[in-house]
């Protein structure tokens, strides 16, 4: 997979600027920061500082997933933001395609979570020595053989939203380590960054920005 890493060429585009943050619509296909090796450098981190050199990282995205993600401009908005992150008070919504029609209108999924080590960057369910992953979802449209979600985090775990509807039996549709058959088949992951809020390091305001799913 890292062989074929093409990642999607034009401009950035910009959300939200300011003296503190950037905000930013990361499409599906580029990662957020270098892989190993030069082949996997080019990367949002990467973009973002040719034009704002003194960007500095805060979070990120899966390779695969699209949406808003926020840079710091200064060290004390990377701090600032960084706490926020690690005490969970920001707040992400996601919208995502998935395979099958689920029953319900809404509901929590709370399993904990590790990496699949033997096919790392796989993750999996584990009771015993997982770490707590909680995501709550809702059905925004049920499709003919799918469902369109809002999911909503109130974890940060690698993968966690494509494990969590995997358990659900219903993996997003498009996703390369766990949709498998028709669900496979979808021109990309079907998993996007719809909306972040957070306090503005300058003041502790709330801010909030959102990008609509390109799907």
């Amino acid at each position: 997979m890292d062989a074929s890493y093409t990642p999607p060429d034009g401009p950035l585009q910009i959300l939200h600027e300011d003296h503190e943050v950037l905000l930013v619509d990361k499409p599906s296909g580029l990662l957020s920061v270098p892989g190993r090796g030069e082949h996997l450098a080019d990367c949002l981190l990467r973009r973002v500082q040719a034009v704002f050199p003194q960007a500095l990282l805060v979070h990120r995205l899966d390779r695969d997933t699209s949406g808003v993600m926020v840079f710091a401009l200064t060290p004390h908005a990377q701090r600032h933001l960084g706490l926020q992150f690690e005490k969970r008070q920001t707040r992400k919504t996601y919208v995502a395609e998935v395979w099958g029609r689920l029953a319900e209108k809404s509901g929590t999924v709370d399993l904990p979570l590790i990496v699949d080590w033997p096919n790392r960057p796989r993750q999996m369910v584990d009771h015993d020595t997982g770490k707590p992953a909680l995501t709550e979802w809702k059905v925004l449209m049920l499709r003919e053989n799918g469902t369109r979600v809002r999911l909503m985090p109130k974890t940060g775990r690698s993968h966690q939203l494509r494990v969590h509807m995997l358990a659900l039996g219903h993996p997003i549709l498009g996703d390369p380590f766990y949709a498998e058959g028709p669900a496979r088949d979808a021109p990309r992951l079907m998993l996007h960054s719809e909306s972040l809020r957070f306090r503005h390091p300058d003041g502790g305001r709330g801010v909030a920005i959102r990008a609509p799913a390109p799907f």
